[in-house]
This record gives C-alpha cells, structure tokens and sequence, in this order.
C-alpha cells in the first residue's frame, strides 16, 4: 500500500508521492529540474509492483528534517519568505493539476510581484524534497564548489600586496610536479615538513621551465592546498605516520577487548616488563639492579591472575613461572609474604581457554606441551603491536603506581639532571622480597577493591553490582560461561617446564653439559657399551632453578617420564640451579681459552726446540760409520755399556758433597745406616735385548 510522501522508483527514475484521491495518486519526479506532478491510477502502479518494475526507497531528503536552523538566521528568513509566497498557492488543490495550475501562479505572481518562474521552482523544490518548510532551505552546502577543483586561466586567490611577481596559475603539470615531491618527499614516514617538499619541487620547476621568474614559482601555499584538496585527511595521517605507530597509537579504537570473550578464563593475557626501581642485594650492601615483573591478567574481569617477580631476563622460562602462578592455588604465596588470605579472595585456579603473549616467550615448540596436554589455545600478537595487548600493559602502569611516589630508587628522566644532583640508582632501598610484598599487596588491592570505572559492561550486568576485578569474576563464573578447568598442580608444572634437546653417552644423558642417569635408564641398556647405536632425538625437560634432576621422556609424544639424577662425574653442580651450571661452565669455559693461548705459545717453542735439536744432530752426525753395518749392530749392548758407566761416573761426581762448605749434621730416624747397606741395583735385571 502506498503513502504520501514516499519515494518509488520506475525504471531509472524516482517519484515522490504528493496526494491521493480515489483510483488516483499524484507523482513528482524528484530528479527532474523542470518536473511538474503527474497523475496515474492505482491500478497502473498495482500493474507496475506485480511486474516488478516498481519498488519503494528511502527518502534521499529526510535529512532535511532533522537540520537545525538558527532563529534570526540568513537561511531561516529565506525559507520563511519561499513558505510564504507559496502557501495559498498549496491551500487549492488544482495546484496538481495543469489546468488550473498556470491561472493560480499567474494570479499570484501578480498580487507578489514575484516572477512565475521564482513561483514555480520553490514549488517544485518543495515537492520534490520532501513538502515540508525545511524543504524551502537554501542550498548553502554547495556555495563555493567544496571539494570541486577550481580551473581558470588567471591566477586565483587574493592578489599579492608585499611580496614581488604576480605568481602564477597551477595547471595540470604543476600538478603533477606537486605530486611527485608530496609523494617522495613529504607523504611518507619520515617527518620531513612542507616547505622542505616545497624547495625539492622549486628545484624540479626551475630545471622545468628557465624562463619563469623565481617571483612567480608556485608558492607553498599553493603546494599546501593541492595537498589538502587531493590527499583525504584520514590518508595523510595514515600515510605520515610509521606503519607501526599509527596501528599502535593513531587508528580510530572502535573495538573493546571485553566483547571478544565469554567470561572468566575466555582468555589470559601474558606481558613482561623491567620495573622502574633499583633493588639491594639480601644483604642489603650491593644494588643489584632493576627486577623483572610479569603479569597475567583475565580480560574478562580484569582480574590479575599470576606474576612473577625476579632477576631473571624476560623469557621462555619466567614466563612459565607467572603461567603457573596463574593456574594454582596462591593462598601458600601469600603466606610466605605475610599475606593471609583465603581462596576466594584470589579464586584463579585453572588453566584458560586461551593465552595472548608476545612472539618471544610462548612462540615456537616448548608451549606445545601446554597447547597438546591441556588443550590451551596459544594467540601470538603481531611485532611491534603491544596494543594488542592493551589491558596488561595498562597494568604495569597502574601496579607500578602503587610504589612509585613513595619508594627511593625509582626511575626518573635522567640519572644525573645536573652538575652535583644524585643518581637515584644509589638511593635503591628495598631488597627483591621487599618489592615482591609490595607487588603481592597492590595486586591483592586491585582485585578486590579498585573500581573499574571505565570496565565496559555487557546489558545483563546488574547495575548494583560494584564494577571491581572479583565481583565481575565471581558474577562470570555464575552467570556466563567458565572457561576455567581443573588440572593437577604437579602435571602443569612439568608440561609447562622448558624441554632441552639431550644425548645418550657411555656416561649418562647428556645436558647442557652434565650427565644424568636413573635406574629406568641404566635398565633400559642405551648405556651399555655393546657397539650398538643408542637411541636419538630425546628430549628432557629441566626446571633452571634446580640443576640435581631432570625429567627425561623416552618416548616422543608420551607423557611418561624418567626422574634423571647428576651423575658423580657431574657432581660439581650438585645443589645449584641451572642458571648456575651456565654461569660456571662459561667461567671454565673463559679459563680454558685463556689457558690455551698459553698452551699454544708453549707448544710453539716446544716444537721450535725440538726441530733446532734435530737439525742440530742431523749436522752432527757422521755420514758413514766406522764399522760395517753387522759390526754396528752387534755392538749395541756393549755400547749402551760404555756410556751408562760414563753417565754413572759423571752423576758421580755431579752428586759429591762440598767439602768447601761446612758439614751439618744428620739425624737419623731409623739409626744411622751401615756401609754398603744399600746395595746397587744389579745390571742383570734390566738387561737390554738385542
């Protein structure tokens, strides 16, 4: 059924229904500039709808209503005055028709003194947009040709009053000229300004065109319009911007984080930081640096879920440590802070159904174990995309607040602002279990109590409930879908520890250079030395901070394992952990290369020496000798004879006292020995063969 006032279309063109009588509906084509209304019957439109050739659209001016017009305005007295003059001309119905039509607009363009043809377009207008006063507004959205280039042969724009030359009119090479140097010199990242863009051009537009005077070059105000007027204000800040800031920092935010997941555990987020405070040593003697602080945080709640806090670098492994802090049961961890609490006040006890992490830590085979065992799905973010994880990173700004303003030793601009100022590394305080507490408690505050007034929440929320990190957990995991599933502490702990490539050897499993066996292994046989080819490609895994066990997997792809204990041959790492392991073998390992410089200048001489003495015997020695070969032969024993006696004589006389010096006198423990108590050794007994 058809309603006056709606737009149809007929083939290409569109009317506007005016009014109705009977079988008959009056029409005015609303694209037409010299359109007057039209009658058709509504048996001819009913025709037109059953041959699909008729179809309703929206109202291309219904915008028109809504435009506010300013009391007292320019556009408002001009509408008032079109209303005007056409009103009574509306007020007789043969307006519609081209009978009397001709007769009322004479008539009253006679009583006005308005001409027919000012009479007969602000009719026109007010049908066709809608027949309604705003209809009768004046197009001033138009004036001046927004967005329309301009062309003439004269210079536009306001002449000039102090700078010389007459300038000149930007054509269609000038153009492309701009375009060249805006897109190599000035659209891009690199943050060069306009006018620089500006001199490259002037350098292309003289080599171009010798004969203009440099007055009369296009000026950078010419350059700065063409670039306004070509290049769209959402395409120049793209393009001036680093690919990498603009997603992170400049892109419109039209998304939540929050409308991606179901409810508590849909989805952890994982981030490392160094925190912006030095520490002391245990002892407190010695600033040992800034701690490594990891967060884990529920996006659905908010809620913190694990952390870490260390010295250790930001990697694969302390990012297991806060992972598994996250799934179990804090109430010990508390406890060993001097922090009681009870399990509901920290009810993150599970593993989620997803992890986001940046590419280093959770990216290649390691988290396998947690993605296979448990099910967990692993999301990378992009490079350089830290907004991808906008909720922890805006953590580490809010927990560090916590301690910032009143604890010494935190991070300022510089660390010495001028001559004589302190460097705020010496005024480090708190020990590495000091700021752990404080970190402990902030976390503890800001799951419980801080109000989340930015939290966008879902319409079923109740709008009593206070917006804190564990009343949106404890409602999700009521109310919506909880993603968290139970699973033993001991078996977490071992899938989510580091894995190591290893070797079977005749002394042990191999790993970072300590053996290892266990009664499995040595009933196994792979250590046997029977000739046979041991097995390959196993794997352990290792916890760093106790280098005694390993857990070796004989098989791949089974979750059976072999506890694997260091070997006497390794017992130097007993007792240590493995960053220590790693710490003595390079320091073995630097004295090694130490000692093998000096090993190396040693061997050298020693064989310089030895190839002197060679040639110096090959000089000496005669060429021919006295007696036949067999003679020369045969005469070995009695030779050697000859020169062992001679050699006795000489240590003889090299080993007898000096009687020049006074004697001292012996003591004797046994009694003092009589002569030739202790006989010669007899020549029989190591005689030569021949």
């Amino acid at each position: 059924m058809q309603r006056i006032n709606d737009v149809i279309q007929m083939g290409d063109e569109r009317y506007r229904i005016l009014t109705m009588s009977g079988n008959f509906v009056i029409w005015i084509n609303i694209d037409s500039a010299k359109a007057f209304p039209e009658v058709v019957t509504t048996d001819q439109i009913e025709q037109w709808i059953l041959d699909e050739s008729l179809r309703k659209l929206d109202d291309p001016f219904s915008y028109l209503a809504t435009i506010p017009v300013q009391q007292g305005a320019n556009a408002q007295k001009i509408r008032d005055e079109r209303n005007e003059l056409i009103a009574p001309l509306l007020a007789d119905e043969e307006i519609y028709y081209r009978s009397g039509r001709g007769q009322l607009v004479q008539a009253r363009s006679d009583e006005t003194g308005t001409p027919r043809k000012t009479l007969y377009k602000n009719l026109r207008q007010y049908w066709q947009r809608g027949a309604i006063p705003n209809a009768l507004l004046p197009d001033y959205s138009k004036s001046g040709g927004k967005d329309q280039k301009k062309t003439s042969k004269k210079k536009l724009g306001r002449p000039r009053k102090t700078a010389p030359g007459t300038g000149i009119t930007v054509d269609s090479s000038i153009e492309g000229m701009f375009r060249i140097v805006l897109d190599r010199h000035y659209v891009n990242d690199k943050g060069r300004a306009l006018p620089y863009a500006h001199r490259k051009f002037m350098d292309m537009f003289e080599a171009a065109n010798p004969d203009v005077h440099r007055e009369d070059y296009p000026t950078v105000i010419q350059l700065r319009y063409f670039y306004e007027r070509e290049y769209k204000k959402a395409d120049r800040i793209r393009l001036r911007t680093n690919r990498i800031t603009y997603q992170k920092d400049v892109r419109p935010l039209i998304g939540t984080a929050t409308a991606g997941v179901l409810g508590p555990g849909s989805r952890y987020e994982i981030d490392a930081t160094i925190a912006d405070i030095y520490l002391l040593s245990a002892d407190r003697h010695n600033v040992i640096g800034r701690p490594t602080l990891y967060v884990v945080v529920d996006v659905f709640s908010r809620m913190v879920t694990g952390f870490y806090v260390g010295l250790e670098n930001p990697s694969y492994v302390t990012a297991m440590g806060a992972l598994v802090t996250s799934m179990s049961d804090k109430t010990d961890l508390c406890g060993r802070y001097g922090l009681e609490i009870t399990s509901e006040q920290w009810p993150t006890v599970g593993i989620p159904d997803a992890i986001l992490a940046d590419r280093g830590e959770l990216l290649g085979y390691q988290i396998e174990s947690l993605e296979k065992a448990f099910g967990v799905r692993i999301e990378i973010t992009p490079p350089f995309r830290g907004d991808a994880k906008g909720i922890v990173e805006r953590y580490f700004r809010t927990l560090q607040a916590e301690f910032k303003p009143f604890a010494p030793g935190v991070v300022t601009g510089t660390k010495v602002r001028k001559q004589g100022g302190k460097d705020y590394r010496l005024d480090a305080t708190l020990t590495l279990e000091d700021f752990t507490r404080i970190m402990l408690a902030s976390i503890l505050h800001r799951n419980q109590y801080a109000v989340l007034p930015k939290y966008d929440r879902d319409a079923d929320m109740p709008n009593d409930m206070a917006l804190t990190p564990l009343n949106i957990w404890n409602w999700g995991i009521q109310y919506r879908t909880g993603r968290l599933r139970n699973v033993s502490e001991d078996a977490l702990r071992l899938a989510l520890l580091p894995r190591q490539k290893v070797y079977l050897s005749d002394l042990g499993v191999s790993c970072f250079g300590a053996y290892y066996t266990s009664k499995e292994l040595l009933a196994s046989g792979w250590l046997h030395r029977n000739g046979e080819r041991r097995v390959t490609n196993l794997r352990a895994a290792y916890d760093p901070a106790v280098a005694d066990h390993i857990y070796l997997f004989p098989e791949d792809g089974s979750s059976e394992y072999w506890v694997c204990a260091l070997t006497d041959r390794s017992r130097q790492y007993r007792g240590k952990s493995m960053w220590e392991l790693w710490a003595s073998q390079e320091q073995q390992r630097q004295a090694a290369s130490t000692a093998k410089v000096a090993e190396t200048t040693s061997k050298r001489d020693l064989e310089n020496l030895v190839s002197r003495t060679i040639k110096d015997a090959e000089r000496s020695r005669p060429t021919v000798f006295k007696q036949s070969k067999a003679a020369t032969v045969r005469g070995i024993r009695d030779n050697r004879k000859q020169e062992r006696d001679a050699q006795r004589t000489e240590q003889t006389k090299a080993r007898q006292p000096d009687n020049s010096k006074p004697k001292s006198e012996v003591t004797y423990l046994h009694g003092k020995p009589d002569e030739g108590s202790f006989p010669d050794f007899i020549d029989e007994l190591f005689g030569d063969d021949e």
